[in-house]
Protein backbone atom coordinates (compact mmCIF):
# COMPACT_ATOMS: atom_id res chain seq x y z
CA UNK A 1 0.00 0.00 0.00
CA UNK A 2 1.93 3.55 -1.14
CA UNK A 3 1.95 6.01 1.56
CA UNK A 4 2.59 9.32 0.62
CA UNK A 5 4.21 11.77 3.40
CA UNK A 6 4.38 15.34 3.92
CA UNK A 7 6.26 17.50 6.02
CA UNK A 8 5.67 21.29 7.55
CA UNK A 9 4.20 23.83 10.01
CA UNK A 10 0.90 23.54 9.41
CA UNK A 11 -1.62 20.56 9.02
CA UNK A 12 -4.30 22.08 7.24
CA UNK A 13 -2.05 23.38 4.18
CA UNK A 14 -0.31 20.00 4.84
CA UNK A 15 -3.63 18.55 3.66
CA UNK A 16 -4.37 20.71 1.22
CA UNK A 17 -1.00 20.37 -0.67
CA UNK A 18 -1.84 16.74 -0.43
CA UNK A 19 -5.19 16.50 -1.79
CA UNK A 20 -4.06 18.98 -4.41
CA UNK A 21 -1.10 16.74 -5.72
CA UNK A 22 -3.23 13.75 -5.63
CA UNK A 23 -6.00 15.71 -7.36
CA UNK A 24 -8.80 14.11 -5.08
CA UNK A 25 -11.25 15.54 -2.31
CA UNK A 26 -10.64 14.66 1.37
CA UNK A 27 -13.18 11.65 1.54
CA UNK A 28 -10.65 9.73 -1.02
CA UNK A 29 -7.45 10.36 1.75
CA UNK A 30 -7.04 8.44 4.57
CA UNK A 31 -4.21 10.30 6.42
CA UNK A 32 -2.60 10.14 9.94
CA UNK A 33 -0.60 13.57 11.27
CA UNK A 34 1.92 13.69 14.41
CA UNK A 35 4.39 16.07 15.51
CA UNK A 36 7.95 16.36 16.31
CA UNK A 37 10.43 19.10 17.94
CA UNK A 38 13.49 18.99 16.08
CA UNK A 39 16.97 20.81 15.43
CA UNK A 40 18.19 22.40 18.43
CA UNK A 41 16.16 25.01 18.51
CA UNK A 42 13.09 21.77 19.31
CA UNK A 43 10.64 23.31 16.12
CA UNK A 44 7.73 21.42 15.39
CA UNK A 45 7.43 20.00 12.56
CA UNK A 46 4.21 18.36 11.10
CA UNK A 47 4.03 15.09 9.61
CA UNK A 48 1.28 13.99 7.60
CA UNK A 49 1.21 10.29 6.26
CA UNK A 50 -1.43 9.92 3.74
CA UNK A 51 -2.90 7.13 1.90
CA UNK A 52 -5.77 6.75 -0.83
CA UNK A 53 -8.88 4.74 -0.33
CA UNK A 54 -8.94 3.23 -2.89
CA UNK A 55 -5.27 1.65 -2.59
CA UNK A 56 -6.63 0.80 1.87
CA UNK A 57 -9.77 -0.93 0.02
CA UNK A 58 -7.19 -3.28 -2.36
CA UNK A 59 -5.26 -4.07 0.56
CA UNK A 60 -8.36 -5.19 2.70
CA UNK A 61 -9.57 -7.13 -0.41
CA UNK A 62 -6.19 -8.82 -0.62
CA UNK A 63 -5.98 -9.76 3.28
CA UNK A 64 -9.29 -10.94 2.91
CA UNK A 65 -8.93 -13.04 -0.30
CA UNK A 66 -5.81 -14.88 1.62
CA UNK A 67 -7.34 -14.97 5.22
CA UNK A 68 -10.55 -16.80 3.39
CA UNK A 69 -8.26 -18.86 1.49
CA UNK A 70 -6.22 -19.96 4.88
CA UNK A 71 -9.74 -20.89 5.58
CA UNK A 72 -10.71 -23.36 3.10
CA UNK A 73 -13.18 -21.15 2.02
CA UNK A 74 -13.60 -20.00 -2.22
CA UNK A 75 -14.52 -16.09 -1.72
CA UNK A 76 -15.44 -13.75 -4.37
CA UNK A 77 -15.42 -9.72 -3.59
CA UNK A 78 -17.25 -6.42 -4.16
CA UNK A 79 -16.00 -3.54 -3.30
CA UNK A 80 -16.89 0.34 -2.54
CA UNK A 81 -15.51 3.59 -1.32
CA UNK A 82 -17.70 5.84 -0.41
CA UNK A 83 -17.66 9.19 1.98
CA UNK A 84 -14.19 7.62 3.90
CA UNK A 85 -16.44 4.12 4.39
CA UNK A 86 -15.29 0.75 2.89
CA UNK A 87 -17.78 -1.61 1.59
CA UNK A 88 -16.66 -4.99 1.23
CA UNK A 89 -19.10 -8.00 0.06
CA UNK A 90 -18.18 -11.63 0.35
CA UNK A 91 -19.87 -14.57 -1.55
CA UNK A 92 -18.76 -17.61 -0.70
CA UNK A 93 -19.64 -21.17 -1.00
CA UNK A 94 -20.04 -21.28 2.78
CA UNK A 95 -21.92 -17.88 3.99
CA UNK A 96 -22.50 -20.03 7.18
CA UNK A 97 -18.86 -20.51 8.11
CA UNK A 98 -17.95 -16.67 7.09
CA UNK A 99 -20.68 -14.90 9.37
CA UNK A 100 -20.56 -17.62 11.79
CA UNK A 101 -23.23 -17.92 14.90
CA UNK A 102 -25.18 -14.23 15.58
CA UNK A 103 -22.62 -12.80 13.61
CA UNK A 104 -20.10 -13.18 15.33
CA UNK A 105 -17.36 -14.20 12.94
CA UNK A 106 -18.24 -11.49 10.30
CA UNK A 107 -17.82 -9.41 13.35
CA UNK A 108 -14.50 -10.56 14.33
CA UNK A 109 -13.00 -10.47 10.70
CA UNK A 110 -14.24 -6.63 11.13
CA UNK A 111 -12.16 -6.08 14.07
CA UNK A 112 -9.10 -8.00 12.63
CA UNK A 113 -9.52 -5.97 9.36
CA UNK A 114 -9.57 -2.35 10.99
CA UNK A 115 -6.39 -3.37 13.36
CA UNK A 116 -4.41 -4.26 10.45
CA UNK A 117 -5.24 -1.24 8.27
CA UNK A 118 -4.57 0.86 11.65
CA UNK A 119 -1.22 -1.18 12.25
CA UNK A 120 0.26 0.36 8.50
CA UNK A 121 -1.67 3.55 8.50
CA UNK A 122 -2.36 4.53 11.89
CA UNK A 123 -5.41 5.19 11.64
CA UNK A 124 -8.62 2.94 12.20
CA UNK A 125 -10.93 3.19 8.22
CA UNK A 126 -14.77 2.70 8.35
CA UNK A 127 -14.80 -0.55 6.98
CA UNK A 128 -18.25 -2.50 6.72
CA UNK A 129 -17.80 -5.95 5.65
CA UNK A 130 -20.66 -7.83 4.31
CA UNK A 131 -21.50 -11.86 3.48
CA UNK A 132 -23.53 -11.72 0.33
CA UNK A 133 -27.16 -9.51 1.91
CA UNK A 134 -26.84 -10.63 5.32
CA UNK A 135 -26.12 -7.08 7.04
CA UNK A 136 -29.14 -5.55 4.37
CA UNK A 137 -31.14 -8.52 5.75
CA UNK A 138 -29.99 -8.09 9.39
CA UNK A 139 -30.46 -4.55 9.14
CA UNK A 140 -34.42 -5.00 7.98
CA UNK A 141 -34.99 -7.40 10.92
CA UNK A 142 -33.52 -4.82 13.74
CA UNK A 143 -36.02 -2.64 11.91
CA UNK A 144 -38.89 -4.25 12.40
CA UNK A 145 -38.37 -5.13 15.91
CA UNK A 146 -37.60 -1.68 17.00
CA UNK A 147 -40.67 -0.70 15.35
CA UNK A 148 -42.81 -2.78 16.77
CA UNK A 149 -41.30 -2.38 20.36
CA UNK A 150 -41.61 1.12 19.96
CA UNK A 151 -45.22 1.28 19.22
CA UNK A 152 -45.78 -1.50 22.47
CA UNK A 153 -44.18 1.18 24.62
CA UNK A 154 -46.04 4.23 23.38
CA UNK A 155 -49.03 2.07 24.17
CA UNK A 156 -48.18 0.43 27.31
CA UNK A 157 -46.33 3.38 28.48
CA UNK A 158 -43.41 0.28 30.11
CA UNK A 159 -40.50 0.14 29.22
CA UNK A 160 -39.06 -3.30 27.06
CA UNK A 161 -36.02 -4.83 27.49
CA UNK A 162 -34.15 -6.14 23.62
CA UNK A 163 -31.81 -9.18 23.61
CA UNK A 164 -28.08 -8.42 23.77
CA UNK A 165 -26.67 -6.71 20.46
CA UNK A 166 -22.99 -5.60 19.46
CA UNK A 167 -22.57 -2.30 19.08
CA UNK A 168 -23.82 -2.16 15.25
CA UNK A 169 -26.80 -3.85 15.94
CA UNK A 170 -27.60 -1.23 18.87
CA UNK A 171 -26.31 1.29 16.61
CA UNK A 172 -29.11 0.85 14.24
CA UNK A 173 -32.03 0.72 16.97
CA UNK A 174 -30.69 4.01 18.46
CA UNK A 175 -30.93 5.89 14.87
CA UNK A 176 -33.95 4.42 13.86
CA UNK A 177 -35.98 4.91 16.91
CA UNK A 178 -34.78 8.37 17.12
CA UNK A 179 -35.35 9.48 14.14
CA UNK A 180 -38.81 8.12 13.89
CA UNK A 181 -40.75 8.15 17.17
CA UNK A 182 -40.80 11.26 19.07
CA UNK A 183 -42.45 9.66 22.68
CA UNK A 184 -39.99 6.97 23.06
CA UNK A 185 -36.44 6.92 23.67
CA UNK A 186 -33.72 4.59 23.82
CA UNK A 187 -30.82 3.58 26.48
CA UNK A 188 -27.47 1.08 26.13
CA UNK A 189 -27.46 -0.92 29.38
CA UNK A 190 -25.26 -3.54 30.77
CA UNK A 191 -21.33 -4.49 30.04
CA UNK A 192 -20.09 -5.73 26.89
CA UNK A 193 -20.73 -8.59 25.49
CA UNK A 194 -23.99 -8.68 27.21
CA UNK A 195 -25.04 -5.02 26.31
CA UNK A 196 -28.48 -3.84 25.78
CA UNK A 197 -30.90 -1.56 24.59
CA UNK A 198 -34.00 -0.77 26.78
CA UNK A 199 -37.07 1.11 24.72
CA UNK A 200 -38.37 3.74 27.34
CA UNK A 201 -41.51 6.27 27.16
CA UNK A 202 -40.70 10.00 27.71
CA UNK A 203 -42.57 11.12 30.50
CA UNK A 204 -45.02 14.03 29.14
Amino acid sequence: MQEYLYEGKNKEELIQQALEELECTEDDILYSVTKEKVGLLKKEVVKLKVFKMTDVCSFIKKYLEDLTKDMGLEVSFETKVREKQITVRMFSDNNNILIGKQGKTLQALTVVVKQVVKNVTGVYPYVLLDVSNYKENQEKYLIRAAKNIAKEVEETKNPVTMENMNSYERRIIHNYISEKYKTVYTESEGEEPNRHIVVKPKED
